[in-house]
């Protein structure tokens, strides 16, 4: 079975999102702002929310050279960014339902937050 956005929110709570997906498995989201279908081979095996004016999770993981990607899933047509605060990725606007995603080469930590609503800050850990 595989999980969906909707499932891994839960009734609209805002609770774990960092999900690992299988290769060979895909998984669609249908919550508030995220009605999309999320392929891992495309948008990687760690997948971000935000909703509810926060990322979640935080701190995410993802392996060096693994992808992540956030998914804005704020409902009433919020748009957010995820942008790092060390000039490593900028997403831009990120309207309702939209995702951003990036390839992380190299072990690190990496804080991050929203252009838009700055008190909206994460960390994201790159595992060697």
């Amino acid at each position: 079975m595989t999980p969906t956005i909707a499932g891994l929110l839960g009734l609209g709570a805002l609770t774990l999102l960092g999900a690992c997906f299988s290769e060979r498995g895909g998984t669609s989201a249908s919550s508030g702002g995220c009605d999309l279908s999320l392929d891992p081979s495309q948008y990687g095996s760690t997948i971000i929310a935000i909703q509810n004016f926060a990322f979640n999770p935080t701190p995410a993981h993802v392996k060096a050279g693994g992808k992540v990607t956030w998914v804005n899933c704020e409902a009433g047509g919020v748009a957010h960014t995820t942008t790092s605060n060390g000039a490593v990725w900028d997403s831009n606007l990120l309207n309702e339902g939209v995702t951003y995603t990036f390839t992380f080469p190299s072990a690190g930590s990496f804080d991050y937050h929203c252009t838009v609503h700055p008190s909206m800050v994460a960390q994201l850990i790159v595992d060697p």
